[in-house]
């Protein structure tokens, strides 16, 4: 576990002013847990990402303390939860056995089935019927909808996604891509390097031929293009207004929107290898 002697001093600050956000993260889920769910073992896993993120936070990849630190947070929350054993294998099984049972006669008898008929279909008595969808019903946690626009969205019993959000998911990659594919020369070879071919700062600096305080400000450049690009086609109310509107700045931003448009709309997918790039930029529609 990462203690807070482990904390390099610059962090300690983070830490300090953002432990409420942590009590915040842990309140809103306890409500929508069952009551059985510690609150301080919540708590304490919210508490060691947040000092993990303090540790790991860039300021300079332009996402917000705030921000980083709540992804984080949510994210030890939810493994803490999925780490409780919510029910045994045998009752997963045999509901599994049950959900199937009813929907075969949910076909037969155009109706949901009660469960007396599907005790009779299954062998089962109908308190073994009952004992199992109440045994279920106590384990499943589903919804855990952290606010609207900042969504959990899942079932706990199971840790895949749903179809819908892999397809916002793939849309989104998508996107990104051909976001990249449509950067100036210089800020997409700063993307490549940096984020795919994980190269050192110092030796993009050097193939550019610029210092490695000039590289900082290209990624940082492209990252802030690169989000305003994908909340432009996924959501247009998070891109800001221009300083300048109609000056030169702003006419190149929306021609690269544009040409991020086109590209998505003749379908071209130029662009190699972004399986893992989201999560390594930390881009994403709403950041």
């Amino acid at each position: 576990m990462t203690h807070y002697n482990d904390v390099p001093p610059g962090s300690e600050a983070l830490i300090v002013v953002h432990v409420p956000l942590v009590g915040h993260i842990v309140r809103e889920t306890m409500a929508r847990v069952p009551s059985h769910v510690d609150r301080d073992d919540l708590t304490s896993a919210g508490l060691a990402a947040l000092v993990q993120a303090a540790q790991s936070f860039d300021p300079e990849r332009g996402v917000p303390f705030n921000r980083y630190a709540t992804t984080r947070i949510r994210g030890a929350i939810l493994d803490e939860l999925r780490s409780i054993d919510w029910a045994s294998r045998s009752v997963r099984r045999r509901a599994r056995e049950l959900d199937a049972t009813r929907s075969h006669l949910a076909t037969v008898l155009g109706r949901s089935a009660t469960a007396a008929e599907v005790a009779q279909a299954t062998g089962l008595s109908t308190e073994d019927v009952t004992a199992n969808d109440d045994d279920v019903a106590r384990a499943q946690v589903l919804s855990l909808h952290a606010s609207e626009d900042d969504s959990l969205g899942e079932s706990l019993v199971s840790s895949s996604p749903t179809p819908e959000a892999l397809l916002e998911h793939r849309e989104k990659l998508t996107y990104l891509t051909e976001a990249i594919a449509e950067l100036p020369e210089r800020l997409r070879l700063v993307v490549e390097q940096y984020f795919l071919a994980e190269r050192p700062m110092a030796e993009i600096a050097a193939t550019l031929g610029v210092t490695e305080s000039r590289v900082s400000q290209l990624r940082a450049e492209a990252l802030v293009l690169l989000r305003d690009a994908l909340n432009h086609e996924l959501e247009p109310d998070l891109v800001p207004e221009a300083a300048r509107p109609g000056g030169a700045a702003a006419r190149r931003r929306e021609a690269y929107f544009a040409a991020v448009a086109a590209r998505h709309a003749s379908g071209l997918r130029g662009y190699a290898g972004p399986g893992t790039l989201a999560n390594q930029m930390g881009i994403n529609a709403s950041a």
